[in-house]
């Protein structure tokens, strides 16, 4: 199972996920890269986004306004659609409309091989590595992993603290896994100290010891966070 979660009202850049790339609004854009993998469904915020992704022949769903974030909203989405406890969760965010269905299958993968091993709590996402310039972006996100490929922290800044000089860096892709289970679970988390300071949701995992499995890809795609990253994407299909 696919969600998307899609807020019309974003700070940074209003409507973004129904920016024109290529011809097509962009949430709808993601969510045909990814339709022929499994079921997908827009967990959207405003009766726009339901409109616009309807008239695309995408599934979508209305939501509250009041989520925090794209997690909370697509826990709703699971909850509404009456998922059962184990059903297997993808959210790939709105603003991904170059992300590979290959990126989305090695994911899958991996969320199945932790049912499989009877995980308690099943998270996984995707990261890829960077070069020194990149990882100076602070709207990529950078990751530390352990010995099993489990993240240690994600942060804006570069990290590990680079003091040889030689790139070590690996860049987070935003596209998460969850068991239905973990993910209501992950909800019901009291909020983190350092997510609020970094704004990354996916910390609060982190700071209360939950494992958040990491799966390395080869991804050329990029997500859309800046009127620059926009016209760079309809550049593409020009």
């Amino acid at each position: 199972m696919i969600i998307i979660p899609a807020r019309l009202a974003s700070s940074r850049f209003p409507q973004k996920v129904l920016a024109d790339i290529g011809g097509l609004p962009m949430v709808v854009r993601t969510a045909k890269r990814v339709a022929h993998l499994d079921r997908v469904v827009v967990a959207a915020d405003d009766a726009i986004i339901i409109d616009v992704c309807k008239a695309h022949g995408v599934e979508a769903m209305l939501t509250s306004t009041t989520h925090k974030s794209g997690t909370d909203r697509i826990n709703e989405c699971a909850n509404i659609l009456n998922l059962s406890e184990d059903e297997l969760i993808i959210n790939v965010q709105a603003d991904e409309p170059f992300i590979e269905g290959e990126v989305v299958e090695m994911l899958l993968k991996r969320l199945q091989l932790l049912k499989q091993k009877n995980e308690s709590f099943i998270m996984a996402s995707c990261y890829n590595s960077i070069n020194s310039q990149a990882a100076q972006d602070p709207n990529l996100v950078k990751v530390v992993l352990d010995d099993e490929n489990n993240a240690i922290y994600f942060s804006r800044s570069p990290i590990p603290f680079n003091r040889s000089g030689e790139d070590q860096y690996f860049g987070h892709i935003g596209i998460y896994g969850f068991s239905k289970k973990s993910l209501h679970e992950f909800c019901n988390l009291e909020d983190a100290p350092i997510e609020d300071i970094e704004k990354l949701e996916q910390l609060r995992a982190i700071y209360h010891q939950k494992k958040i499995s990491m799966v390395k890809v080869a991804s050329t795609g990029f997500g859309i966070d800046t009127e620059d990253d926009l016209r760079r994407a309809v550049e593409i299909f020009l």
